[in-house]
This record gives structure tokens, C-alpha cells and sequence, in this order.
């Protein structure tokens, strides 16, 4: 059935689906003299094993240009052969993989991902249950398609998402009944397997389900490894070595005092790489809150089979467990972290640098950090209404998680060469949804470095600035809460 045959969500017009806003920054034009040459360095360091830095390290080693490259990873994991640290945000039970985006190009990317996690055997990164293909209920709350700001709502976001899916169904060849239309609260109830009415309105795609981060990070470590070509240094990068004349960067100093050098750095540390690179008006990191609830076997089996559940009105969403583990958490605003830094991120010589930047704090901070009180609760009302079982609604978490993303205005990554310092390439901004691009990102890296990336996806990673001193705050429609929560602050409340 032709794809434009479909009827659009209930009482919205397809032309108003598409032609919801999404915030634009300006583009920074480069120097003509500091064009990036495009020719094979004899070295690179990658400051991150997370995400774009193991992909990237990868993607690197099949490429016949760089293989007489020398690579090196640094992490910031203080247990010698860990990579990426225990704390890292790739590094958790569970994450979402879906192509089901309000923005068609990172719906596209996302299918050309999902070939990947639905490679199962062994072998593959979906193998060994590190990939379940669960379905997913994305949905929203009643509201206005448009916030008073110009940006989008959840609403808007979640029926544009239906749309590209049902595009991307239909150039799949998949049947277009993989994607069903959740028309009220009853139906979403029905559909997600636990009797929880949690959105006003939504859709059931079959095609989406779930990874196992931790274990696919360990996959995609070994398979690094088993290169031979790239080299694994533990260690916290506190500054970027820079020759001034040059105008080029060479290399890292740790905070133990020792340097490691290279003809191309690329940073890729997440929510630390603000404070090396000065990102104070493209990048912000924020703290985001995640509970985990022991169940018991009875209760792992009624859940083990439903849809990853999400709310894009409220970022609540639950995740099918395992192992007798419950994850609730919440794509949010999150919480900012304001601290002095030991050294101020690298900068265009002549700008003002932040004094105080938002800065992860985890775990391996304190090993008795637990998210602020009123966070939890938001968790467990959010449960009550996914699942809305009377036996979960007074059960402690476990445990409870801050995972720090590294967000941009519009969600949009930066990946791109640094338009002052000529040796700085800059893979960041994960914005709390790059883990599903695992198995394609670190390609885009080398595309963009090699200078081959698609125009569209260059132009939507390029070095911006928006020439503000406010909040960044991610106004894609996919996130709830208030924006400029002081982590501090609601620690105290």
C-alpha cells in the first residue's frame, strides 16, 4: 500500500505534522587559511572510549588511508584495561534502539543502524541477547503542537516520528502494520501490556526494541582490541597541548603530569569534553536521573515481553528488565553542575572563557551519590502510571543513576574540526541519543574527517555559534521537566 495512501494522526493534518519548528543556530565560517587538510595524519589520539570514540577508533582501522596511522584511546576509567570508565553514560543496562525520530535524517541514519543490531548471531553486535527487538510505544501528552518559546512539544514530536517511520516501513518493505496508531489512553493501555494509560496519544512500532549498553560496549571494545592496531592508555586528559605560532594542537596533558602527542586530537570525552574545549555557547552537560527496582521472577515474566515504553511530553520511559531488574528513568533537562575548573577549556585566543562550567558528577565522585528526593519521586509517579501495578508502587529502587549527557540547543552532535585550532577535530553533543548509532557513528567520523560526510549531515554537525550567555537547554520536543536545574541545589531540597 503506497505509503501516502495512510491517514494522518487523528485531528492533525499531515502538512501540520511537518511543518512543526525546530530551533536553528547560526553557522560559524571558517578561516580560509585554516581549511582542514584532509591528508592521513601519521598519528591520532582519541580523548574518550565512549560512544563516538571506540566507533571512531574502529572505523579508523578499516580505512586503507590510515593504515599506517598510529591510534591511541585515552580514557579517564581509573581501572587499568576498563574502557569506557564504569561511570560513562554508554555504560548502563539498558538504552532505546528505534529510527523513530521527529527529524527524517537521523530517522534514516537510525534504520541504516538497526541492519546492525538485528545481525544476531553470535558474532554480531545484536548477538547474545545484546539486542532485543521488543517494539515501542512512543507517546504524548494532550497539548499544543508549539510551545510559547516557537519550539516543539512532545505532541508534535511524537506524530512527526509516526510519520517517518511509516516512510521508513514503507521503504523497508516492511508492512505498514508494523506501525499502529494508538488513538487515546485506553489504547496505549491495552497495547503496553501492563494497563498503563501513560499518554494521550501515540503509535506501536514492532520494528524498535532495546540494546544491552554495557555488554555492547564490551563487544565493541574487544572487537577494537582484536585490531591490534590501537593502543588503550588510562588516564584524565586535564588540558589540550597547543604550539600557539602554529595555531595547532599536539597533544594532551594528564593530570598526572605526563603528555600524549599527535597530529590530529580528536576529543570525543561526552560530558567532559566541555571542559576541554571551550563549547559555553554550542554544549552543555546535564545530569540525568535513572532508578532501578529489584522484581521478582513471576514479575520478569510479565515484563519481559512488552514494548519499551516512552513519553516524550514527560522523557519518562521504562525499558523491558532482565536479569529481574526494572530501569525507569527520564529524558529530561536534566540537572547543570556549575564548577570552577583546574584549567580553563580551550578557546579562541581573544574570547572570554567561562569561569564556572556544568560538569559530570558520579559514582566514582562519591560512591554514595543517589539522585536528588524530588527526582525520585518524579521516577516512581512516572512508573505508576507505565505500570501500574499496586505491588511496584512502594517498593525502594535498588539503586538510582545520574548519566550525563552532553546537550545542544537543537540535539543536534558536533563533529567537526575545530574552526580556530588547526589538529582539534571535536566528536560531541551526544544530546542523550547517540548509543543507538553505535554501529554507524564512528563511519560518519571518518567521513566528516576525511572530508566525504553527506552535505546534509555536515551541515547539521558543523562547528555553530548562537551568541548567547543563556541556559543551553535541548528544544527538540523530546524532553520533559524544567530546564536550569542546579544539581546542588535540588540535592539540598
Amino acid at each position: 500500500m503506497p505509503l501516502t495512501t495512510q491517514l494522518s494522526p487523528e485531528g492533525l493534518s499531515m502538512t501540520e505534522v511537518l511543518s512543526c519548528p525546530t530551533p536553528v543556530l547560526q553557522d560559524i565560517t571558517l578561516d580560509p587559511d585554516m581549511d582542514p587538510k584532509h591528508d592521513p595524519p601519521t598519528s591520532i589520539l582519541i580523548i574518550g572510549a565512549g560512544v563516538f570514540g571506540l566507533s571512531t577508533a574502529l572505523a579508523l582501522t578499516k580505512r586503507p588511508e590510515f593504515a599506517s596511522t598510529s591510534i591511541t584511546v585515552l580514557d579517564r576509567s581509573p581501572e587499568p584495561g576498563v574502557f569506557p570508565s564504569r561511570d560513562a553514560s554508554s555504560i548502563d543496562s539498558s538504552r532505546i534502539i528505534r529510527a523513530d525520530y521527529a527529524d527524517p535524517a537521523y530517522a534514516a541514519l537510525a534504520s541504516e543502524a538497526q541492519v546492525h543490531w538485528r545481525q544476531t548471531d553470535p558474532a554480531s553486535l545484536g548477538g547474545e541477547g545484546r539486542y532485543t527487538e521488543s517494539g515501542f510505544i512512543l507517546g504524548a501528552d494532550s497539548e499544543p503542537l508549539v510551545r510559547d518559546n516557537g519550539s516543539s512539544t512532545g505532541l508534535a514530536y511524537a506524530r512527526r516520528s509516526w510519520v517517518n517511520s511509516m516512510a521508513l516501513a514503507h521503504k523497508e518493505r516492511r508492512p505498514l502494520s508494523s506501525i499502529r496508531v494508538l488513538k487515546n489512553q485506553w489504547s496505549i493501555g491495552v497495547v503496553s501490556g501492563t494497563g498503563g494509560e501513560f499518554a494521550y496519544w501515540g503509535y506501536l512500532n514492532t520494528a524498535s526494541g532495546w540494546a544491552d549498553a554495557e555488554a555492547s560496549m564490551k563487544w565493541y571494545y574487544e572487537r577494537v582490541t582484536a585490531t591490534g592496531r590501537v593502543t588503550f592508555v588510562n588516564g584524565t586528559a586535564e588540558s589540550l597541548e597547543t604550539n600557539e605560532s602554529l595555531r595547532r594542537v599536539t597533544g594532551a596533558r594528564l593530570k598526572d603530569g605526563s603528555t600524549l602527542s599527535a597530529d590530529l586530537v580528536v576529543v570525543a570525552a561526552g560530558a567532559w569534553t566541555p571542559t576541554l574545549v571551550d563549547l559555553s555557547t554550542q554544549a552543555v552537560a546535564t545530569g540525568q536521573t535513572l532508578g532501578y527496582m529489584d522484581i521478582t521472577e513471576e514479575e520478569q515474566k510479565r515484563l519481559e515481553k512488552v514494548p519499551v515504553m516512552l513519553n516524550v511530553s514527560t522523557g519518562l520511559f521504562v525499558i523491558p528488565p532482565r536479569n529481574r531488574v526494572l530501569k525507569i528513568a527520564r529524558h529530561a533537562y536534566g540537572y547543570i553542575n556549575p564548577k570552577p575548573v583546574s584549567k580553563p577549556p580551550l578557546g579562541v585566543p581573544g574570547s572570554t572563557t567561562p569561569e564556572l562550567i556544568s560538569q559530570p558528577y558520579t559514582h566514582l565522585d562519591d560512591a554514595s551519590l543517589s539522585i536528588p528526593a524530588d527526582a525520585e519521586k518524579v521516577l516512581r509517579d512516572g512508573l505508576q502510571k507505565i505500570i501500574p501495578w499496586p505491588e511496584l508502587q512502594d517498593r525502594p529502587f535498588s539503586r538510582t543513576r545520574l548519566c550525563w549527557y552532553t546537550d545542544t540547543a537543537t540535539g543536534d552532535w558536533i563533529i567537526d574540526y575545530h574552526p580556530y585550532w588547526q589538529g582539534l577535530f571535536v566528536a560531541t553533543g551526544g544530546s542523550g541519543h547517540a548509543f543507538k548509532f553505535l554501529p554507524v557513528i564512528g563511519d560518519k567520523v571518518v567521513d566528516t574527517i576525511t572530508g566525504k560526510c553527506p552535505e546534509e549531515l555536515r551541515r547539521k554537525w558543523k562547528w555553530r555559534s548562537s551568541n548567547t550567555t543563556e541556559i543551553i537547554v535541548t528544544e527538540d520536543g523530546s524532553r520533559g521537566g524544567q530546564p536550569g536545574l542546579i544539581l546542588e541545589d535540588a540535592m539540598r531540597t
